[in-house]
């Protein structure tokens, strides 16, 4: 009888309980309908498990669909509820996801900064796929422009932003260099260097520090190219040797012979 008795109160409490989690939810979700804060997908935009393009990937939504926005205090992504129960986070720029009427939205400086910011990783995102599909592709001095079978230095960072983004490049890594400086922002402090930038070194002069002493860079030729991934890393061709394009830390002798960088993104 006892025992009896314990489950039931047991039980009555463990459905209350449920009951009250539940009609949260209710709540929350009636919320959110009632707030209008939805949007409606404008372009395939892909529904991330975390507010950053490096976030897994849980779907692709698609055009026309409806979301309720839950979140939107994160300066880049809206986090949303699909109509299947799916939570995840897209990009709030307006070529992926438009907020329906009944959502007042006040485009501020900030959110005009965080769209180009957005279209900035879109594009590098598009760049570093291009550049690592190439991974190990054989190196060749002078490689035929017109091929991808073979890259010199300057032919692969050329390839990448032609194949990519459409931005063609000169054909040299000095006529890049000077591309560089008459387009953009020379860059002579390597820990400035930005995701995407062509990094410019002189050559090769030996491993040890004594080897650069007394070298005055702003007289050097331009001698290499590499193209600057972030955290340190680059991703290059210099070599039969080294194995072709691949991926280096900018340490060494690289940081030694360093000149300059700088973007190809305006």
């Amino acid at each position: 009888m006892k025992k009896s008795l314990a489950i039931g109160i047991i039980t009555t409490l463990l459905l209350g309980n449920s009951g009250i989690l539940a009609s949260s939810h209710v709540q929350a979700a009636a919320s959110v309908q009632k707030a209008g804060l939805t949007g409606t997908i404008q372009y395939g935009v892909n529904l991330r498990m975390g507010p950053s393009t490096s976030t897994r990937i849980i779907k692709m939504l698609e055009t026309g669909e409806t979301v309720s926005i839950t979140a939107k205090d994160n300066p880049y992504f809206y986090k949303v509820l699909t109509s299947s129960g799916q939570v995840g986070y897209v990009s709030k720029s307006e070529k992926y996801i438009k907020l329906n009427s009944d959502t007042t939205v006040v485009k501020s400086e900030d959110t005009q900064q965080s769209d180009a910011q957005l279209e900035r990783d879109r594009k590098l995102e598009l760049l570093f796929q291009t550049a690592k599909k190439y991974l190990g592709t054989p190196y060749e001095f002078g490689s035929d422009r017109n091929t991808t079978t073979t890259f010199d230095c300057s032919d692969f960072a050329r390839q990448i932003y032609k194949e990519a983004l459409n931005i063609i490049l000169p054909a040299d890594s000095r006529s890049q260099g000077e591309w560089i400086k008459s387009n953009s922002k020379a860059v002579y402090n390597m820990n400035e260097l930005k995701p995407g930038d062509l990094i410019f070194f002189m050559g090769y002069k030996g491993s040890s520090d004594a080897a650069y002493q007394g070298i005055n860079k702003d007289s050097e030729r331009i001698n290499h190219v590499g193209v600057y991934l972030g955290n340190g890393q680059m991703i290059q061709t210099y070599s039969v040797s080294s194995g072709g394009v691949r991926i280096d830390t900018l340490t060494g002798s690289w940081a030694k012979r360093f000149l300059f960088g700088g973007s190809v993104l305006q």
